[in-house]
């Protein structure tokens, strides 16, 4: 026992790399750098903890039915900032020889550098953040935690796997998300739904037959041209319906779908974009992605026929919802007036799509496209069309005069929504509700006047209508923030809005809700769920439908809902539970269209194919 040495231990050197000077003191090792695996091991245990971090901040996000924003950017980006520290790890505190540290610096560089310089279009940006930043730092860092001891072997693997973890996501493709943020892939070699509708138009171009009819020739029975289009004989002439609220009076579905199944009429590939459909004179206005063009398209509503098509140069895409216009066409007297996601406002004669006038947002918003793109559906107020643009000095909401496309006037409003103008009247005054990142206001529509602002500031987007009430407006804060009422009253020529409650029990993110008999239906996130109009109160909430739509059938009181994996399903629209009643796969893929319901025939698109059916009604 009194030989033993107190200091030996792991970061001793060997006692037989020790000698003696004539002395009899012992002297110094030949080198101070590390002589064995024992001396040279990694200080792995602050990877491992950070490793364990980047799992722990992909998993919170899960633990929440409707993450709140914070939390949901702790998942998005928390992986990516955590992985960045493994690099700080790698050259401050893991006890790596300086040569090494160099080479595994250069090496992740690099790797990341050309692998990101690979990657397809839809994965940059934050491709990169979420998803290639931490699979490729997981995979460096694990082999440097299992080899830690292995000198001569565990650089070359954290290399070699590092290649393959960031590498990977070289060969696929991102076509968005779902309503929960679940990103959606493919192998990048793989043809998209867009790719093979382009194929399939090239196909019918290329066709000796002709494959659509003649507008002239279908027009010739119908009477005359300027009669055929307007808005008061639309049968669904703007974005949700003719007030924008996604009511459907005058019809009553059968519920035995069983024995009595909805027919389809006709189903065909379309265009990438998110874009309902509006309808007059047998015909369907919808917009769509046609590779590097953006396009307005008419289609028969009998037959799915592609009846003209205006196409100009334009692709907007963002990673949440991919490719394609947002907004919806709307039908005026004898034309029709889309906004595309890159700011071009035209106005098109809604019989042969010729140009009637187009302008850019661009130029007279003096601004780039927002984040998620243009997607207010224009609103014909009289003899103006009212877009929200979001640019600065008074250029928020501007009014086009219908006749020529000449601004009438503008107003300041918020520098970005998801949402579309909408007719209101309170206080017997007519005007028009705008909601933004600032609120939601009530402009004079002869002018643009404020007449008042709620304010309500949001960072992120609003995408929800303003759902309009006898003395009030609903609106719903972003990424699951909820839902406010608010009160609207007129006392001595003064405005004033007061909210009224706030309610968490109904979370919409981009799906609208409808009211029935004091009671509200709708998405709460991607469950479906009722609330008490009176006092913001849940009812219930059960229909696990994803972020889907909703049509209101008040004479039935049923509610169709379209989810967003394209099923059809009525619901009984009461308070006392959820009551499905009857259920449909109506389409392929990922659904955030809006449905139409024209009498008893549903007309329903995604980003991949639209269809009819019609849909069995009761005898009585």
């Amino acid at each position: 026992m009194s030989n033993a040495n107190p200091s030996n231990d792991d970061d001793s050197p060997d006692s037989s790399s020790r000698e003696e000077s004539p002395t009899g003191y012992e002297s110094p090792p030949a080198s101070t750098a590390s002589s064995g695996s024992e001396q040279a091991a990694l200080r792995w245990w602050p990877a491992a903890v950070l490793l364990g971090l980047m799992a722990a901040a992909k998993l919170i996000p899960m633990l929440f039915e409707s993450p709140p924003l914070p939390v949901m950017m702790v998942g998005f980006m928390g992986p990516a900032a955590i992985g960045s520290l493994l690099v700080a790890w790698w050259l401050m505190a893991s006890r790596a020889s300086i040569p090494e540290k160099a080479a595994g610096l250069v090496g992740i560089l690099a790797i990341g550098f050309v692998t990101v310089m690979l990657l397809h279009p839809s994965m940059k940006g934050m491709g990169v953040a979420i998803h290639q930043v931490p699979t490729g730092m997981v995979a460096f860092a694990l082999p440097l935690i299992a080899l830690a001891r292995k000198p001569s072997v565990r650089l070359a693997a954290a290399l070699v796997l590092a290649a393959l973890g960031f590498g990977f996501w070289d060969a696929v493709q991102m076509h968005g998300v779902t309503g929960k943020f679940a990103a959606e892939f493919d192998w990048r070699w793989a043809p998209t739904a867009e790719d093979e509708y382009l194929a399939s138009l090239a196909e019918e171009a290329s066709s000796e037959e002709p494959v659509v009819e003649s507008p002239t020739d279908r027009d010739a029975d119908m009477g005359s041209d300027s009669m055929l289009v307007s808005r008061q004989t639309a049968d669904w002439s703007d974005f949700r319906g003719p007030n924008r609220d996604n009511q459907v009076p005058g019809i009553v579905l059968a519920t035995d779908w069983s024995e009595q199944p909805p027919e389809q009429i006709w189903k065909r590939l379309i265009g990438p974009g998110w874009s309902s459909f509006t309808v007059a004179a047998g015909r369907l206005y919808t917009q769509e992605q046609r590779g590097e063009e953006e396009a307005i398209v008419c289609l028969d509503a009998n037959s799915g026929a592609n009846l003209w098509t205006h196409t100009y140069p334009g692709r907007f895409w963002e990673a949440i919802a991919g490719a394609g216009p947002r907004a919806t066409p709307t039908i005026g007297e004898g034309i029709v007036i889309a906004l595309g996601a890159d700011g071009q406002l035209t106005a098109l004669d809604a019989i042969d799509g010729s140009v009637r006038w187009q302008r850019s947002l661009r130029e007279d918003a003096r601004r780039e496209p927002p984040t998620w793109g243009w997607s207010s559906s224009p609103l014909i107020v009289g003899k103006t069309v009212l877009v929200h643009a979001g640019g600065e000095d008074g250029l928020g909401v501007i009014a086009y005069q219908i006749a020529d496309g000449e601004i009438a006037w503008s107003r300041a409003s918020g520098n970005h929504t998801y949402s579309s103008p909408q007719a209101a009247t309170f206080s017997g005054t007519t005007g028009v509700l705008m909601m933004t990142n600032d609120g939601v206001q009530f402009l004079d529509s002869k002018d643009g006047t404020e007449l008042w602002l709620h304010e309500s500031p949001a960072d992120n987007y609003r995408s929800i209508q303003p759902l309009v009430l006898a003395d009030g407006v609903l609106m719903a804060t972003p990424l699951g923030g909820g839902t406010v009422r608010v009160d609207v009253n007129l006392a001595d020529g003064t405005w004033s809005t007061e909210e009224r409650w706030m309610s968490r029990s109904i979370k919409p993110d981009f799906n609208d809700y409808v009211v029935y008999e004091n009671n509200l239906y709708g998405f709460d996130g991607n469950i479906f769920a009722s609330i008490d109009l009176e006092t913001g109160d849940r009812n219930w909430k059960r229909g696990r439908y994803g972020n889907g739509q909703v049509l209101m059938l008040p004479e039935a009181g049923q509610l169709l809902v379209l989810s967003e994996q394209g099923e059809l399903m009525v619901l009984d629209a009461t308070p006392e539970g959820l009551e499905e009643l009857a259920r449909f796969e109506a389409l392929d893929g990922k659904t955030w269209n809006h449905p139409v319901l024209i009498g008893n025939r549903v007309y329903v698109r995604n980003p991949k194919e639209a269809a009819c059916y019609e849909l069995p009604v009761t005898s009585d």
